[in-house]
């Protein structure tokens, strides 16, 4: 868990001011609905969180 919190600070929130808590919020939500349906991993054969979980299940 520890892994995923560095890699959304590193690529979302470090460099960005946010003026709300709802703002951040947002953005943390968006990010991760980036992470898992759209973001490409080499580790998971090129597919994402979501489809590797969906071929998993499916095997």
């Amino acid at each position: 868990m520890e892994g995923v919190w560095g890699i959304l600070k590193r690529e979302m929130y470090y460099g960005h001011k946010f003026t709300s808590r709802q703002e951040l919020m947002h953005a943390v939500r968006s990010y991760i609905y980036y992470y898992n349906f759209e973001c490409l991993q080499r580790h998971l054969n090129v597919m994402t969180p979501y489809e590797y979980h969906e071929q998993y299940k499916a095997a």
